[in-house]
């Protein structure tokens, strides 16, 4: 059997996450494929520490643990968001800049404060999505995918998560978090990842 059919096949995708947003992104997307899922928080599986500098790192190491936690298949995701005025940050920390109680809030005004410590005027911004698939028997498969855009300030919008109230993807005028779900997820960084996951593996 091959590797796509190997996870196309299988009875359950387990979304190697605590996130409920990301985790309602995930099913959204997944769902016109028959894929049944559930979170990693409703199986009771353990967040792994992540460990690792890279996206595809993390993404890899979460979906391993919740593959051999759980005997499933298992889909991770790792995003963040990435200046280039800041050399790249918060990207693989994004979410540790909201703080042990997830306050992007805070983790937004952070940002805010960081760009205004440089002086500079450059505020094009990325959001980065990296998608790992780990089968129980070892098989893995990654995908990345980005959206361009730029920063904003104060906050608009009050859908979405994370850093979507100051999010602007390129040619637009809307934050994230100012779209409809659907709107977002035709462009965000997370659906580029996708569209390549689904031509490799769900596509027969």
């Amino acid at each position: 059997m091959t590797v796509n059919r190997l996870f196309r096949e299988a009875p359950l995708w387990v979304i190697a996450s605590h996130n409920a947003g990301k985790i309602k992104e995930i099913g959204a997307l997944l769902a016109p494929y028959s894929i049944a899922v559930k979170g990693a928080g409703e199986m009771g599986l353990e967040e792994p520490e992540e460990t690792e500098k890279t996206f595809s790192g993390n993404a890899l190491l979460k979906a391993r643990a919740a593959a051999r936690a759980s005997g499933a298949v298992a889909l991770a995701d790792d995003s963040g968001l990435e200046l280039s005025a800041l050399g790249g940050d918060p990207g693989v920390y994004s979410a540790r800049w909201a703080g042990p109680g997830k306050d992007f809030a805070l983790a937004m005004q952070t940002v805010e404060q960081k760009l205004a410590e440089t002086g500079s005027a450059d505020r094009s911004a990325r959001f980065v999505c990296v998608l790992a698939l780990a089968h129980p028997d070892g098989a893995e498969m990654v995908f990345e995918g980005e959206v361009k855009g730029e920063l904003v300030w104060p906050p608009r919008g009050t859908s979405g998560f994370g850093y979507d109230p100051v999010f602007v993807p390129a040619g637009g005028s809307e934050t994230f978090a100012e779209m409809d779900a659907a709107a977002k997820t035709a462009i965000s960084h997370r659906a580029d990842a996708f569209s390549k996951l689904i031509a490799a593996v769900l596509q027969p």
